[in-house]
């Protein structure tokens, strides 16, 4: 399940949420428990480093 940020139109507070894909519009402020929540664009990044050289020397100690 992805991690959603939201903003809370009613209380202004900003928060993440652990949510089912489609399931976004039915979350409520944690604060002042309204549904008047916006979907926020979120950046994200996997963890892990990316090489562009294929060749990888494996000892096997």
């Amino acid at each position: 399940m992805p991690i959603f940020e939201f903003s809370c139109q009613a209380c202004g507070l900003r928060f993440e949420k652990l949510t089912k894909i489609g399931e976004e519009h039915n979350i409520k402020c944690p604060a002042c428990d309204s549904g008047e929540v916006k979907k926020e664009f979120s950046i994200f990044s996997s963890a892990g480093s990316a090489t562009s050289s294929g060749n990888a020397c494996f000892s096997g100690g």
